[in-house]
């Protein structure tokens, strides 16, 4: 919260702020050498609000983290939907916030795909493009936010939902960290393992 840094190492290069003659990086390695367990700080996002409203959701123990900034309206009312609307980014992961977030080389990349598979499956092509049409809106609305069915209510979507709460209220920004997200794990075959250890 206190942080100037725009990147990982330049955090990591700051005093502390309990005790400004260590680095964020000293600390972090003293930790490691206590716990006993490696300990990475691989990203980090700061919200400078204004008057923003921002809530957070937490979910399984702090594996999965959302931060949902909202503009253009202010209280509880406001702060309770964007909580609500963090739970669902944390169930549902969508890509974007809304259609206008998503790249057009996106858009034309699965067209391509859907067409081809469409062809493939030996559908007329008459048919083909009003059919790639109607699958095309069909992954929007399951990878931009605010087109999702509202988790609370599917009888709204999120967009809906957040404009009954007031109309004039826009999601700035989401962020979503999961513990673990972007690295790559080690493939481990549990049979070949155990062979491995009789064998040696």
């Amino acid at each position: 919260l206190t942080t100037n840094a725009n990147d990982i190492d330049g955090f990591l290069a700051e005093a502390w702020h309990l005790d400004t003659s260590k680095d964020v990086k000293t600390i972090q390695t003293e930790h490691i050498a206590m716990i006993g367990e490696n300990l990475n700080i691989r990203r980090f996002e700061v919200l400078d609000l204004g008057q923003n409203a921002v809530a957070e959701y937490i979910h399984g123990g702090g594996k999965i983290g959302v931060l949902v900034e909202v503009e253009g309206a202010a209280g509880d009312e406001i702060v309770e939907a964007a909580r609500n609307i963090a739970m669902q980014v944390a169930a549902t992961n969508p890509k974007y916030v809304s259609r206008d977030d998503v790249d057009q080389d996106f858009i034309n990349a699965e067209t391509e795909v859907l067409t081809n598979q469409a062809l493939n499956e030996g559908k007329p092509a008459n048919i083909v493009e009003k059919m790639v049409k109607g699958r095309v809106q069909k992954m929007l609305k399951e990878i931009c936010l605010l087109d999702q069915p509202y988790v609370k209510d599917d009888e709204f979507t999120v967009a809906a939902y957040l404009k009954s709460v007031a109309a004039d209220a826009k999601i700035a920004r989401v962020v979503r960290f999961e513990t673990g997200e972007g690295i790559e794990k080690k493939e481990e075959n549990f049979a070949e393992e155990v062979a491995k250890q009789i064998k040696g």
